[in-house]
């Protein structure tokens, strides 16, 4: 059963995030941002100039208080141990904000808008300094990679996945997932084939070399990322509808995942991509022997693989019973916890137990 954390919003709320000291900050429709402490009691709520949905709240990773959240076109930086308002702000975007990304030193921010763009901004003199403009339909998720912080990825609407380095404009490698696909459109049903998989959340593992997605198919992939690019490792469903959000654990190749079918699930990949990490020369031979399909890199066409043979299957099944907008995780009290925001006023606490 899950625990309700409520009174702290009057609308649906969209993005969730936890500190390092496991204060939570919320963010929902009209402006609304609120912080509470690991016991769901909310310690400052505060409406953001404008009124704009906040789309987007990440905190800092070296500075716990400090908060960057993404409301309409703009970017507020705010002090969670004063909630009075923005400590200062940003106009970055020219469209809507979906999402942010900071990397790991807290150098670079990322923000990833609806006209396709990421705007890359420079946390020390405040200035952009790239704008990448590769996906020609709405980016709806980027993310920097750990201990490599000029790297990210970035996926969108395009149902294009990409790869980038800050010291190029242009992606090293991307992928377009309905390319990737059509080798196996012969085994989906009617509706899955009408499906198309557009990529609507990235989440990259602390190792920094294993990422995920999760596409409007109802389908999560896992990729590895080798150099300038990325390989498709796994594919497998277990959601009915498309895939809002996947998450990371820290640590360990565990992933969340949250779905417009109203279940958060939990997979553990860690056999899968730990064979594959252990066993090199293995992993090569398997590679050739699968099933080529399309990517590009710096726009041009490449042989691409996949391995669709695994059967993974979750370790929990949570049937949340509402649209997930977002999902986070937190430690409370020594114990593994699922934060769920849906279509309600209200956050779902669940617990994660081993299956």
């Amino acid at each position: 059963m899950a625990v309700k954390w409520t009174n702290g919003h009057s609308s649906s709320i969209l993005c969730l995030n936890v500190n390092k000291e496991g204060l939570v900050a919320s963010g929902a429709e009209r402006g609304e941002l609120t912080i509470w402490n690991e016991e769901g009691i909310h310690l400052g709520q505060i409406q953001l100039p404008r009124a704009d949905d906040v789309t987007c709240v990440v905190f800092s990773p070296t500075y716990p208080s400090r908060l960057y959240t993404s409301h309409g076109e703009t970017i507020s930086v705010l002090d969670v141990r004063s909630l009075k308002g923005p400590v200062e702000y940003f106009r970055l975007n020219e469209e809507e904000i979906n999402c942010l990304s900071v990397n790991e030193i807290d150098s670079v921010l990322a923000a990833a808008d609806d006209s396709g763009a990421i705007k890359i901004m420079n946390l020390e003199n405040k200035k952009v300094s790239r704008s990448l403009r590769r996906h020609s339909n709405i980016c709806c998720s980027v993310a920097f990679r750990p201990q490599r912080p000029q790297s990210l990825v970035s996926c969108g609407l395009d149902m294009k996945v990409m790869l980038w380095n800050l010291q190029k404009a242009r992606p090293l490698w991307t992928m377009t997932l309905q390319e990737n696909e059509a080798e196996g459109a012969e085994h989906q049903s009617a509706g899955q084939f009408f499906n198309p998989p557009l990529a609507h959340s990235l989440s990259v593992a602390a190792c920094g070399n294993i990422f995920g997605c999760g596409g409007e198919d109802g389908k999560i992939r896992i990729f590895r990322v080798t150099g300038v690019k990325f390989e498709q490792e796994l594919g497998f469903k277990g959601h009915t509808l498309g895939v809002s959000q996947v998450l990371f654990l820290p640590e360990v190749y565990w992933l969340l995942s949250g779905g417009n079918d109203g279940k958060v699930l939990l997979w553990d990949v860690s056999n899968e991509v730990g064979k594959q990490l252990k066993s090199p020369v293995k992993s090569i031979h398997r590679r050739k022997a699968r099933t080529p399909a399309s990517t590009k890199r710096d726009g041009e066409p490449n042989a691409m693989v996949t391995n669709e043979h695994a059967r993974v299957l979750p370790k929990l099944s949570i049937e949340h019973g509402e649209k997930v907008n977002w999902i986070s995780y937190a430690e409370i009290k020594g114990f593994r916890r699922v934060l769920v925001a849906d279509q309600s006023s209200c956050i779902s606490v669940y617990p994660l137990t081993e299956t």
